[in-house]
């Protein structure tokens, strides 16, 4: 289920229960209905927890969505709109709104061409077959690549709305090489997918300047009211400018990479470049090019060259150059030992 379903579902089962003036809802009764919602939506039981309908209702008084919902706790337990006639559903969509909105689309595809709207076009060609695929109940022209079964998803809905509403988390977090968890105090900013994997961005301890952590490794979230969110500037665009993937180590200047591709994979480099940075050098007679990156040299980019095996030739830095023959002749004799 895509990122912001889950919540506009809660949203409107909160909505729809304190409609309902006849009934008293606490919050484990709006905890109830939400978590009945998403069973029926999904087919299967989600997990929702007290904070994060705490939060829902934070966000759904406050003007962020244009709700503005007048939503008040009397007796210390129950909550109602303070205005019967209240609904986050009252002003619908006029087919006038649908008529721009259609034209709004229209004349942003005149832009798709220009670097600023280059992600336009897919995202404008995703909406119409999903408005195509409800209108005419036929399958799905368009199939994006996915994995349900990636750890650690359930986080996303909730560290969103902690980034959208500056919350600092207390984050229980066990990495790869951790024999135990810690928990770590952290100001996110930011949410970044890399290679199907998710990972939150964000600040710790402010030497150790902007962490990502891999959802996947989170293994309990809790809310730090008392501590206030400090913001930064954080620009992601220039952040992961130099880099392939998300691990950036800060301080460290870009290198020039240099490498050697195979005629059989030359066509691939060239259509799919490794890097934006990606210039091609030269090309020789028998059909395989050198191209240039400039970026800093991390775990994705050694596992981006190593995944051509053979097709692939480092040729500078030497640093680099070393540390993936290395890790072939590694591999190399792996195959020798279990083929003897």
């Amino acid at each position: 289920m895509a990122l912001n379903k889950n919540a506009l579902i809660r949203y409107k089962t909160i909505d729809k229960c304190l409609q309902n003036s006849y009934r008293e809802w606490t919050l484990d009764d709006l905890i109830a209905a939400c978590s009945d919602a998403l069973y029926e939506y999904e087919g299967r039981d989600v997990s929702v927890s007290k904070r994060t309908i705490q939060l829902d209702i934070q966000l759904m008084r406050s003007d962020k969505l244009g709700y503005n919902a007048p939503i008040e706790v009397y007796s210390k337990k129950y909550y109602r709109y303070a205005d019967e006639g209240f609904s986050i559903t009252n002003i619908p969509i006029t087919e006038n709104d649908m008529d721009v909105l259609s034209e709004t689309v229209e004349m942003l595809k005149q832009f798709k061409d220009f670097s600023l709207f280059s992600e336009l076009g897919g995202i404008i060609h995703r909406l119409e077959d999903t408005v195509y695929t409800e209108k005419t109940h036929q399958a799905s022209i368009i199939h994006l690549d996915k994995n349900e079964n990636l750890k650690g998803l359930h986080w996303l809905d909730e560290l969103y709305q902690a980034i959208q509403k500056k919350v600092v988390l207390k984050i229980e977090y066990k990495s790869f090489k951790a024999l135990s968890s810690n928990v770590i105090n952290f100001h996110p900013c930011l949410l970044k997918e890399f290679n199907n994997r998710w990972f939150l961005i964000g600040m710790g301890r402010k030497s150790k300047g902007v962490v990502n952590l891999a959802l996947d490794r989170i293994i309990a979230i809790d809310y730090d009211f008392i501590t206030p969110y400090t913001t930064y500037e954080f620009d992601a665009d220039t952040f992961y400018k130099d880099v392939v993937g998300v691990t950036v180590n800060q301080g460290e200047r870009a290198s020039n990479v240099k490498l050697c591709v195979d005629k059989y994979n030359a066509p691939y480099v060239i259509t799919k470049p490794l890097h934006h940075s990606q210039l091609i050098e030269k090309e020789h007679e028998d059909g395989s090019i050198e191209v240039n990156i400039k970026v800093k040299i991390n775990f994705e980019l050694e596992r981006l060259i190593l995944g051509f095996g053979e097709a692939i030739e480092v040729l500078k830095p030497e640093r680099l150059r070393k540390r993936i023959r290395l890790k072939l002749q590694r591999a190399v004799r792996r195959y020798e030992e279990t083929s003897s």
